[in-house]
């Protein structure tokens, strides 16, 4: 393994950690008021400055991310687990299935992400959890269009047709030969959609669909430093950067994993 993908393995490592125990190291009360305090810039005793209503921006940026990174992982998964598993349904029955699956893949990608995200969290109502369901609902295809072109090369290669004709269990053949040959790839996308999924979610929160105040979250940050950009820049700035440079990060590390997971790579 090449130091450099060490290097941004820790790197994460330790933004999961912190995002973790956010509310533990937090040097203040994310939630607390205090209006004597209101957008004050930055000093020692507040790193990053204050919002509006005297709340702490590092605090509130720290217990922050253990929201955004836990939606997203949520979201992620949720993704992962129905693209492939449809994927797999239609890819293994081909068919009717199949067609059925391509036609409702395509109508689903024939819209903008954002936009279709905005329509479905408009029926369902705003909210966190209603925003996570919304962007799975229009990111899954993606996998599932990768999943069914795998199976798609794979089912008919010798070492599944050798388990098919000796018996071996259709789930068995799935879990213990398909899956496996198939899953670096699909990792792969995922890791490399985090960074994407994340500025989606925080996209919505800044649109005001998604986190509702007092709660921290930092795409809700920025929807609410917005009015006072010219007043107190850090507001905006701060989670920005943040948001910006985990984003960054996680791109980093999923170019250097999908070089190191390629077969090709040697």
């Amino acid at each position: 393994m090449k130091r450099k993908l060490k290097i941004k393995i820790i790197l994460v490592v330790c933004l999961l950690l912190v995002a973790l125990l956010g509310s533990l190291i937090a040097p203040y009360d994310p939630l607390k008021v205090n209006y004597n305090l209101s957008l004050q810039g930055s000093s020692l005793s507040h790193l990053f400055g204050t919002d509006k209503l005297g709340r702490d921006i590092l605090s509130r940026i720290l217990c922050g991310a253990k929201t955004s990174f836990g939606l997203t992982f949520l979201m992620l998964f949720l993704i992962v687990i129905i693209g492939v598993s449809i994927g797999l349904f239609a890819g293994l029955l081909g068919g009717k299935a199949e067609h059925f699956l391509n036609s409702l893949m395509n109508g689903i990608l024939a819209f903008p992400d954002t936009i279709f995200a905005i329509a479905v969290v408009g029926v369902i109502g705003a909210g966190l959890f209603n925003t996570v369901f919304a962007l799975a609902f229009v990111w899954w295809p993606k996998y599932a269009r990768l999943t069914l072109a795998l199976v798609k090369q794979e089912k008919n290669k010798d070492y599944l047709i050798v388990a098919k004709t000796s018996g071996v269990p259709l789930i068995t053949r799935i879990l213990r030969y398909l899956l496996p040959n198939i899953l670096s790839q699909i990792l792969i996308t995922a890791f490399l959609d985090i960074g994407n999924m994340m500025l989606s979610l925080a996209g919505l929160s800044f649109l005001g669909l998604a986190s509702q105040p007092p709660y921290p979250e930092w795409g809700a940050m920025l929807y609410e430093s917005k009015q006072f950009m010219q007043v107190a820049p850090w507001m905006m700035v701060f989670p920005g950067l943040v948001l910006f440079v985990c984003v960054l990060l996680f791109n980093l590390l999923s170019e250097d994993l999908r070089d190191y997971l390629d077969p090709k790579h040697y």
